[in-house]
């Protein structure tokens, strides 16, 4: 995206490319809100703002569903004097294909009295593709120009367009029409020129509409579902229609919901915790597909991708850390996490007695595609798994103070909970969550997570009424925490692995014992653990175990929130906090890094890192 600015004649450039006749602008601050991200800039006595604002709003499911980012420009004059200005952006072409040798076409139509130009792949092969560094390459990019802006547009090389608004102000007075042609000759561009005319002290201000109609949203069971917003059969002029008639109810929500959120996140964080949740709201939402329920549609589906990783799609232990952003502000998106999974291992084709690792490879969740191939046993984390689906069922029944949505599934998770019960005390050598760590036989973290299980099942059966089998999974649970702390103390903390005397690691999974209410473990042994990770604090946060530097972020800020102590809190997120700003690795928010200097491993742009919202979800549900 290229845009510029031409104040009194003079062309000054605001973001992208540097074209050789414009004249960067002073960026003065860049702040980045949970739904909005805002630049300030300033050249020749005027004041640019410049917002990004996605409305990601995740109590508003009609609203969160439309593919649509507002950019808004609002300027005015700070040296006393009046400036004539007006705003040049542009989209290129490679936005629309995997790469850029693939052939693009574009054109314009209208809505009413709004312009919109669109571009999009000519091949458009819906749902043709499946994997990790991948871009959608169907549906269209469109770009639009509500009615009341004054303005013009045009489709064409982008040179040919930002050389015409450096010459004359104006865009080309035709189209480029020379089509198809590949991303990466001439660069096919969407072209906008925003007239503000004269400003002064008073700011006058501008917007664009940013889609991507993307057709189909994931294939699940050989079943292509359409994206949320489609579900009404609503064609993409109404979803455009609607989305500019609604802008100025949606600006005020989406100010009024970062005001209160960000509050929140200081109120029980401080402001480097609120600020970096702020960094981590938009990816967690974006890193998913929201898709329409194929017999019930106004139910949300919501399939993760596991971006930088291996590609796989509605992977269990990628929704495990994800989920307190979902129970804090929509846990009917939780639900749309877990229904395919629980769907699927229903299936006569899932033949294993614990709970399935993904549901393919993105998009098409059509079987499970992790480690050895569909459907095998290995390179399964059966413990990781059954634990996970058990304890996020019970934090849905805590959050809405009902099982029901337990009920709907209730064989599987009585047979996942027989399964922890037999297998998940002392585990067996296999795949946890932290799998890029390799096979880890007696690790004592995944014990953890199978007693919870356990306890999440008792609290269960308790609220189903079964108070037999509630007592029973309680005493089963508790009992094998008792032997945990007996077989998992090294002195003055507890081991990676029941077998390794001397070694240590992170026990963030007991973060849902407290969340939850389950009680099973004392706290003594989270002030146990909480005092020695403080002696292992680096630079960037604390290792997650004794092995390696790096750490993950979203389970480091768990471990934070473990003792409940704000001092304790606060030690450690001083050093969290320094690992996305002063890292050399400038890519979306990682959340796998080294932990003395900052460095990104490969995991970026992850819907994980919706685990930052564990403290807020904490102070919500303990109140």
């Amino acid at each position: 995206m290229c845009g510029l600015a031409r104040i009194d004649g003079h062309l000054c450039r605001f973001i992208g490319p540097k074209p050789s006749a414009a004249t960067a602008m002073i960026q003065r601050t860049v702040t980045v809100w949970p739904t909005r991200t805002i630049y300030h800039f300033e050249a020749r006595g005027v004041e640019l703002i410049l917002t990004f604002l996605t409305p990601a709003l995740l109590h508003d499911l009609e609203v969160l569903a439309r593919p649509v980012t507002y950019v808004t420009f609002s300027v005015r004059s700070i040296d006393g004097r009046p400036h004539s200005v007006s705003i040049y952006l542009d989209c290129l072409g490679d936005w629309v294909v995997n790469t850029s040798e693939q052939l693009v076409v574009w054109g314009r139509y209208r809505i009413g009295n709004m312009q919109v130009l669109r571009i999009g792949s000519q091949e458009q092969a819906i749902l043709q593709k499946s994997g990790d560094d991948l871009r959608i390459d169907w549906g269209y990019l469109h770009l639009a120009m509500p009615e009341g802006m004054k303005g013009e547009m045009a489709m064409g090389q982008d040179v040919r367009c930002r050389e015409s608004f450096e010459r004359t102000g104006h865009l080309p007075d035709s189209d480029d029409l020379e089509m198809p042609r590949s991303a990466n000759t001439l660069h096919p561009a969407l072209a906008c020129v925003l007239d503000l005319g004269e400003v002064g002290d008073s700011p006058k201000a501008g917007h664009l509409l940013l889609a991507y109609d993307e057709v189909e949203g994931v294939e699940y069971m050989h079943q292509r579902l359409a994206p949320f917003w489609r579900r009404n059969k609503t064609d993409t002029a109404k979803m455009l229609s609607a989305a500019a008639a609604d802008f100025s109810r949606v600006e005020r929500a989406c100010e009024e919901f970062d005001a209160s959120l960000m509050a929140d996140l200081e109120r029980v964080g401080g402001w480097k915790y609120a600020y970096l949740c702020a960094l981590a709201y938009r990816q967690c939402i974006a890193a998913h597909a929201l898709v329409a329920h194929p017999m019930e549609r106004d139910t949300p589906l919501f399939f993760s991708k596991e971006n930088f990783s291996n590609g796989c799609i509605a992977t269990v232990d990628v929704t495990y850390p994800s989920a307190p952003l979902f129970l804090l502000l929509n846990p009917a998106l939780l639900k749309g996490m877990l229904t395919p999974v629980f769907r699927y291992a229903a299936l006569p084709r899932w033949k294993f007695p614990y709970a399935p690792h993904d549901l393919g490879t993105y998009p098409l969740a059509n079987g499970q595609k992790y480690g050895g191939g569909e459907e095998t046993e290995e390179n399964q984390m059966p413990v990781e798994e059954c634990g996970n689906m058990l304890i996020l069922s019970a934090a849905i029944a805590r959050v809405e103070d009902s099982h029901d949505y337990a009920l709907l599934h209730w064989p599987l998770l009585e047979g996942w909970a027989e399964y922890l019960r037999d297998k998940g005390f002392d585990p067996e050598n296999q795949l946890c969550t932290d799998d890029f760590a390799g096979h880890l036989a007696h690790n004592t973290n995944l014990s953890i997570k199978a007693i919870l299980g356990l306890a999440s099942f008792a609290l269960l059966c308790r609220m189903k009424g079964e108070q037999g089998k509630a007592v029973e999974y309680r005493q089963i649970a508790e009992k094998m925490a008792a032997q945990w702390i007996l077989h998992a103390d090294d002195g003055d903390h507890y081991r990676l692995a029941f077998d390794q005397p001397g070694t240590w690691s992170q026990k963030y999974n007991l973060i849902w014992d407290q969340l939850i209410g389950l009680n099973a473990f004392p706290k003594t042994v989270i002030q146990k653990e909480i005092a020695y990770y403080r002696t292992k604090i680096g630079h960037c946060g604390i290792p997650l175990d004794s092995r390696k530097t790096y750490t993950k972020l979203d389970f480091s800020l768990w471990t934070a929130t473990l003792s409940g102590s704000d001092e304790d809190f606060a030690c450690f997120m001083d050093a969290i906090y320094r690992f996305p700003n002063e890292s050399a690795s400038r890519v979306p928010l990682g959340d796998w890094y080294h932990t003395h200097n900052g460095e990104v491993i490969e995991f970026r742009a992850r819907s994980v890192v919706g685990g930052l919202f564990i403290k807020l979800l904490m102070d919500r549900m303990n109140r």
